[in-house]
């Protein structure tokens, strides 16, 4: 057994204060239950933002309605607490306006696959150069812990007194079936992968979903605890190849054991390129290009 060494707080927090992390946190401070693990997220996105070196100016963060979607209050960047359920085609308008931005889009289970699950196919199979981080609790934690999408089967809440009888669904397996061109999941609890996965993913050109696991402690004492999640996650094979989408699919079905990591990805054209695209075959201009002239119908005689 190595040698264990004492870590101490002034010696982490002056490690901290030369990360330039705290430069990307504002001077709110996150109001979520102690426990929770949206902190290991706040923190890591902090990180990402300055591993990436993405001025403060140049990042936008929207969310939807939620306890995760308090998070645009708590970085020092641009930010839109939007509608429930809203967040993506909100996210989809800002890209658009100013292709320059970083725009991560951060929501929950529930306003990203109930009310908000009709915009995920769309933003997904477009391409559009965002990130977006998912936090799954498994649970309405803001609402005081009613069933979402992506409950267990036989969990019992408020609202649910005789178990949830509802089948969760596979948001990995729906994101690699609508398109998206970056795939990938994470743990809170691992707050160092959780890291290195959120960087992955806002480097990637085009849409990138994290699909961060998480408990939520003060609702749900029995299924999605940080014990149990100890025990059920797992790392993808090593042999993994995130070129191949089916075989990004047949992990993601493995859902009572999740693994972590880079399911799937893969480059291509965003939404952007394609309405740059739109322009050009219109006569438009482009920043730094030459408008072309539109060809002439040819006239009918």
């Amino acid at each position: 057994m190595g040698e264990i060494k004492p870590i101490y707080l002034e010696e982490k927090l002056k490690e901290i204060e030369d990360s330039g992390r705290l430069d990307y946190r504002s001077k709110t401070l996150p109001t979520w239950c102690p426990g929770c693990g949206y902190f290991s997220i706040v923190e890591a996105v902090a990180a990402s933002l300055c591993e990436l070196n993405i001025p403060n100016e140049n990042a936008v963060m929207v969310s939807g309605i939620g306890c995760s979607s308090r998070f645009p209050f708590f970085v020092n960047t641009y930010g839109m607490h939007t509608l429930h359920g809203r967040a993506l085609p909100v996210a989809t308008g800002v890209k658009t306006a100013n292709d320059a931005l970083t725009v991560v889009v951060m929501g929950g289970d529930g306003d990203g696959f109930a009310i908000g699950g009709g915009h995920v196919p769309h933003a997904a199979r477009r391409n559009v150069d965002i990130t977006y981080l998912l936090f799954d609790n498994g649970i309405y934690g803001l609402t005081k812990g009613q069933t979402s999408p992506l409950s267990a089967v036989g969990f019992r809440t408020p609202t649910s007194p005789y178990d949830n009888p509802d089948r969760p669904l596979n948001p990995l397996l729906m994101l690699l079936s609508h398109g998206a061109s970056w795939v990938g999941q994470a743990y809170a609890g691992r707050p160092d992968h959780l890291h290195k996965m959120i960087t992955q993913a806002m480097a990637h050109r085009g849409f990138s979903y994290l699909h961060i696991l998480s408990p939520c402690v003060t609702f749900d004492k029995t299924h999605r605890t940080y014990q149990n999640l100890g025990m059920q996650v797992r790392d993808l094979p090593a042999d993994h190849d995130p070129s191949d989408r089916l075989a990004a699919m047949r992990e993601a079905m493995h859902d009572e054991t999740p693994a972590l990591g880079l399911y799937f990805s893969e480059e291509r054209p965003t939404l952007g390129d394609a309405l740059d695209g739109l322009v050009e075959k219109a006569g438009g201009e482009l920043p730094g290009k030459v408008a072309a002239k539109p060809a002439r119908k040819t006239a009918r005689r």
